[in-house]
C-alpha cells in the first residue's frame, strides 16, 4: 500500500531534518533527500518545486516539532522561574545524545551557509530561532523580577544569549566529533546564569505610610 499524499510529504520533511543536518544545506541533494525517505523524485516534485521550497518546509516542520517538544519538557512544571530556567539549561544538556545530526540544530546548521545566498531561508531560520528565544525570555523576565530586578540586562538579551552559547556549542561538537565538549559548553551557561540570578528573591520594597 502506498503511503498517502500527507505521509510522503511527511517523510520527505523527517528525512530533509536528518539529511540536512547530517551533509548541511548546500551539499544535500533532491536524490539524498529521496532516498532517506525511501520516495521517488515524481513524489519529491509533487510536493515541493524544488530543494529551496523544501527548505522552507522543512524549518517549520522543525519549529513545530521542536516547539512540541519544550512545551511538553518537564522544567515547564518547576513553579519557581529560577529553577525552571535553570532546569531548561539541564533539559538543553539532556538532549546532547546520539550521534551529531540527532542533536544539532536544523536551523543552525542552515543559516550558516545561506544567510548570504537565500534571504528567505535566512529569514525562517531567525525567526524560528527568535520564536524560540522568545520563550525562554518570559522565563527569564519571571527569574528577573523575582531575583535580580535591578539588575541592568534585559530578559530578551539573556534568552538570545542562551541560543548563541547553544548554537557555538553544536559548532564546537562538530569541530571536536562528538557531544562532550558542547555538553561542557552548557554547564558554562548553567553557571553564568545562576551567577545572574544568584540564589536568594530580592525582597519587596516596602511602602511607607504616609502620616
Amino acid at each position: 500500500m502506498s503511503p498517502l499524499p500527507n505521509d510522503s510529504k511527511m517523510k520527505l520533511l523527517d528525512a530533509a531534518l536528518q539529511v540536512i543536518r547530517t551533509k548541511g544545506y548546500t551539499a544535500t541533494t533532491v536524490d539524498d533527500i529521496c532516498a532517506a525517505a525511501g520516495l521517488t523524485k515524481g513524489s519529491f516534485f509533487h510536493h515541493f518545486k524544488g530543494k529551496g521550497e523544501l527548505a522552507l518546509e522543512a524549518v517549520r516542520h522543525w519549529n513545530e516539532t521542536t516547539g512540541g517538544l519544550f512545551a511538553g519538557a518537564p522544567y515547564q512544571q518547576v513553579a519557581d522561574p529560577r529553577a525552571r530556567l535553570l532546569a531548561y539549561i539541564d533539559f538543553r544538556a539532556q538532549l546532547l545524545q546520539g550521534e551529531l545530526p540527532d542533536f544539532t540544530c536544523l536551523l543552525g546548521t542552515m543559516v550558516q551557509e545561506t544567510y548570504v545566498t537565500h534571504p528567505a531561508i535566512r529569514q525562517a531560520c531567525d525567526e524560528g530561532i527568535q520564536g524560540h528565544a522568545d520563550t525562554v525570555a518570559q522565563i527569564a523576565a519571571q527569574a528577573k523580577a523575582r531575583y535580580a530586578p535591578d539588575a541592568h540586562w534585559t530578559p530578551e538579551s539573556l534568552a538570545l544569549y542562551t541560543q548563541a552559547a547553544l548554537q557555538g556549542a553544536f559548532i564546537l561538537a562538530k569541530a571536536k566529533g562528538g557531544p562532550e565538549v558542547a555538553a561542557q559548553c552548557v554547564a558554562h551557561l548553567k553557571r553564568y546564569v545562576e551567577c545572574l540570578l544568584g540564589t536568594t528573591p530580592a525582597k519587596p520594597v516596602s511602602k511607607r505610610r504616609a502620616h
